[in-house]
């Protein structure tokens, strides 16, 4: 069967599937106009300086080859390591959901949606283990209106300009199980992970800090509400200053690891202003 749609090769839209782009009836926001607007990166680097758990490993990149082969031409190549879950990451549903899904069975439309940019940075900043609560994503919507169904809702809270000063974004220096107890950092409430899931049915929560959880957390509640609806967790995102409160689109795209229960990620955000 043949659909025809307005501005069919719209770049890379087209290869995420918007469900607005199938011949069938869809819950899913309509297709967007790329013809203007911004590409923002909401990642960070992954490098020696990228921050992890204090105890997941690190990431690592090791040379096997940088300069001129007795062939003549150049070549380089290396090879890497890390931990699923550091820098800018996405924590697969499995990771707190043991019936959940890995990072590969997930949807190719649910790594794509319209923004919601929920900004608590003036407490947060004031306070390292802040708790979004529901009563600041309702007071969001006073100001901005409804979160959409089947949006992804980003956290701002501040902590993004201290990447990567470990001190001051995650607490602590220190690694090792006995730094766990060390951080601090702001995260989602439960009560306000529910109220996403249950409410507004989003595809994604993200959140400018290492854990969905505040640093303090030792049940991880928030994980386990938000893993346990099958929804995606995006941590240590980037840039979240320089998007509007709505109307600005996310393409999530994760490094597909079969059975991962997370992986680096390349979040990138279309703002149409």
């Amino acid at each position: 069967m043949y659909c025809s749609h307005p501005r069919f090769l719209v770049a890379i839209v087209t290869m995420f599937s918007f469900s607005a782009l199938s011949c069938g009836p869809s819950t899913d926001p309509p297709q967007f106009d790329l013809s203007g607007g911004t590409w923002h990166d909401l990642s960070y680097e992954f490098s020696s300086e990228t921050l992890y758990w204090p105890t997941a490993d690190p990431f690592r990149l090791d040379t096997v080859a940088f300069g001129p082969t007795e062939a003549g031409f150049f070549y380089a190549a290396f090879t890497f390591s890390a931990s699923e879950h550091g820098g800018t990451h996405l924590d697969a549903p499995i990771h707190f959901s043991e019936n959940g899904l890995s990072i590969d069975q997930i949807p190719i439309n649910q790594l794509v949606g319209p923004i919601a940019v929920v900004d608590v940075s003036t407490i947060a900043l004031g306070n390292r283990d802040y708790l979004v609560s529901v009563g600041d994503l309702q007071s969001f919507e006073r100001t901005s209106g409804r979160i959409p169904d089947r949006a992804m809702v980003l956290i701002m809270t501040g902590y993004g300009q201290f990447w990567p000063d470990a001190e001051k974004y995650l607490g602590t220096t220190e690694r090792g199980p006995s730094a766990v107890a060390k951080l601090h950092f702001p995260g989602l409430h439960p009560d306000a992970a529910t109220w996403l899931v249950q409410n507004r049915n989003v595809k994604g929560i993200g959140i400018d800090t290492p854990s969905i959880d505040y640093g303090q957390s030792t049940g991880f509640e928030s994980h386990q509400v938000i893993s346990g609806a099958n929804t995606l967790i995006f941590e240590n995102v980037a840039n979240l200053d320089v998007l509007p409160p709505k109307g600005a689109w996310l393409v999530a795209a994760p490094m597909k690891i079969a059975g991962g229960s997370g992986g680096p990620l390349r979040l990138l955000a279309f703002d149409p202003r």
